[in-house]
């Protein structure tokens, strides 16, 4: 089933991408300099990693846990 019909795989696919973005702006921040177009979205999930970095853990481990016990 793809990930857009499934809430579930939904929200893991969204929390990888917030998650990669961000890693990838800290180790590369010129890959994600342009704010607008195609690379405009991977900056704003990498701007929403940076700011609500203790949400975005805490919604990581309950992904981690929901995928191993259900």
């Amino acid at each position: 089933m793809s990930a857009l019909f499934n809430f579930h795989s939904f929200l893991t696919v969204v929390l990888l991408v917030i998650c990669t973005c961000t890693y990838v702006k800290i180790q590369f921040p010129a890959i994600l300099e342009q704010r607008t177009g195609f690379r405009g979205f991977f900056w704003k999930a990498a701007r929403i990693g940076e700011r609500l970095s203790p949400w975005v853990s805490m919604g990581c481990i309950a992904m981690g846990v929901s995928i191993i016990f259900f």
